[in-house]
């Protein structure tokens, strides 16, 4: 849980800190947009006052519910991981982000690289094993790079190739396409691993679909993900 120390010299209460950075990576807003809608509210701050809060505590949050997800996921025995990758401009250069989900759609893990090769999927693939452990299948596109990093690490054999396999994942670009959207773009590969890694996080951790999971380990509905939320952001 994030400590109270967090906010100790900050004049706004934890809640609006924690509402107005909520909004933010949840929905496809700007920063003017939200700030407009806490005004709606009588809450009087700045869109650089919402950035700044964002930049401050958005990886705090996240972290915490990343390290709460990992403890559970971990005690689920059939797990299958979803894999594929998307280009990202940042100022104008073509970078790829490369994402990983497993058979409900749960967001595991976010890592931009500048290229699209073997070496690239192979970081991906460690930092994933790492965070994780191990999958009882991995399903990947056809591309040739998951193949050779697979054989490296030794699990080739539970790579998984065909047509619309690999769809969940794929879905789970939409929201962060949405997302880039109403940014306009990112203008530094820094700031775009930072906003990959919260959003996926943060805006998993509403996902309405939970309450429709049927895994016995991990059953978390949308009102108990507000409830939790409230209590990182607590003093």
């Amino acid at each position: 849980m994030t400590r109270p120390a967090s906010f100790k010299y900050f004049k706004t209460s934890p809640e609006i800190i924690r509402l107005a950075v909520m909004l933010y990576i949840r929905f496809p807003l700007s920063l003017r947009n939200v700030e407009d809608l806490l005004h709606e509210r009588g809450i009087d701050v700045s869109h650089e006052t919402v950035r700044y809060w964002w930049n401050r505590f958005g990886p705090m949050f996240a972290a915490e519910i990343r390290r709460k997800r990992v403890q559970q996921l971990r005690a689920f025995s059939k797990w299958k991981w979803h894999v594929d990758e998307v280009f990202v401009k940042v100022n104008g250069k073509r970078h790829y982000l490369w994402r990983a989900v497993d058979q409900e759609g749960e967001v595991l893990e976010a890592v931009v690289t500048k290229r699209r090769n073997k070496a690239a999927a192979l970081k991906f693939l460690r930092k994933l094993m790492k965070r994780h452990g191990n999958a009882e299948k991995i399903v990947t596109d056809r591309f040739a790079s998951y193949k050779a990093a697979l054989r490296e690490l030794g699990a080739l054999e539970k790579q998984r190739t065909g047509r619309w396999l690999n769809n969940r994942v794929e879905n789970s670009h939409l929201p962060f396409r949405r997302r880039e959207r109403a940014m306009q773009r990112f203008r530094r590969m820094r700031s775009l691993q930072k906003f990959a890694s919260v959003h996926s996080s943060v805006y998993n951790h509403f996902n309405q679909e939970r309450a429709l999971a049927s895994r016995d380990t991990f059953k978390l509905t949308r009102t108990a993900a507000l409830a939790e939320w409230r209590e990182l952001g607590a003093a």
